[in-house]
């Protein structure tokens, strides 16, 4: 059996429909939701990764493969590999495979395929090179590519590299959906933890226009003092607009 077959074949030997059952419904795969069509084994992520491991020398062409399917697991396994791939790769090795990366953004669809890898194989590739891809792929009409955009500065973050997790954040203001809202929390409260008056002095400008959620999701560090204060804030904003908006 080819390696492909193989890998599919160990992932079907796992699969637990009532699992499945839970997993479709937490990741929104009924219609008109943004995981629909979505196929699920119900397999946890210790043995998805345990699978990968094993497989991990898997060719590009069988990775696409496995991206194109429907079936959520092949798609997580598919992109555990690469970021494997990528660590290990050399510099000619790491570009070809950020390539395949965007190449393949459209099947990355759904916020625990991004977040598991747009850190470590966009990110990581982005190191000291100019981010302007980032600043494209956020104001993509592609949620998960918006998503990636800011999820990817992670890897910017972990050196305590702030600026285009700021002014992505700021693109990012009035978006429309909430797993863009909390993504750009997510980050802005990573920023908060290595440099809190930096996150500071990012509310101070932009607390008010901030969705709410995104806005607890940034805040989420903070003493119940502290973050009463900016919520507060944004309340009051709120209020105000609204006076005047009647007046």
């Amino acid at each position: 059996m080819q390696p492909l077959q193989q890998l599919k074949a160990d992932l079907r030997s796992l699969a637990k429909p009532e699992e499945a059952t839970v997993l479709s419904s937490f990741f929104k795969t009924g219609k008109g939701q943004y995981g629909e069509g979505d196929i699920f084994l119900g397999i946890m992520v210790p043995q998805q990764r345990r699978i990968a491991k094993k497989y991990s020398s898997l060719s590009l062409k069988d990775i696409r493969t496995l991206l194109s399917s429907k079936v959520h697991e092949h798609r997580v396994v598919a992109l555990l590999i690469l970021v494997s791939q990528f660590r290990k790769a050399d510099q000619t090795g790491k570009k070809q495979i950020a390539g395949f990366y965007l190449d393949n953004t459209n099947r990355i669809n759904n916020w625990d395929l991004v977040d598991l890898s747009a850190p470590h194989i966009l990110g990581e590739h982005l190191q000291g090179k100019d981010a302007a891809l980032l600043y494209r792929l956020a104001s993509s009409a592609n949620l998960w590519e918006r998503r990636i955009a800011i999820i990817a500065t992670f890897a910017f973050i972990r050196r305590n590299a702030f600026k285009d997790t700021l002014r992505i954040a700021e693109a990012l203001l009035h978006d429309h959906h909430d797993l863009i809202h909390k993504a750009a929390g997510w980050m802005l409260r990573e920023v908060g933890k290595r440099d809190v008056k930096t996150l500071e002095r990012f509310l101070g400008e932009h607390a008010a226009a901030m969705p709410r959620t995104m806005l607890r999701y940034a805040i989420e560090h903070f003493n119940d003092a502290k973050r009463q204060k900016w919520l507060n804030q944004k309340a009051g904003h709120v209020t105000s607009a609204a006076v005047d908006a009647s007046s």
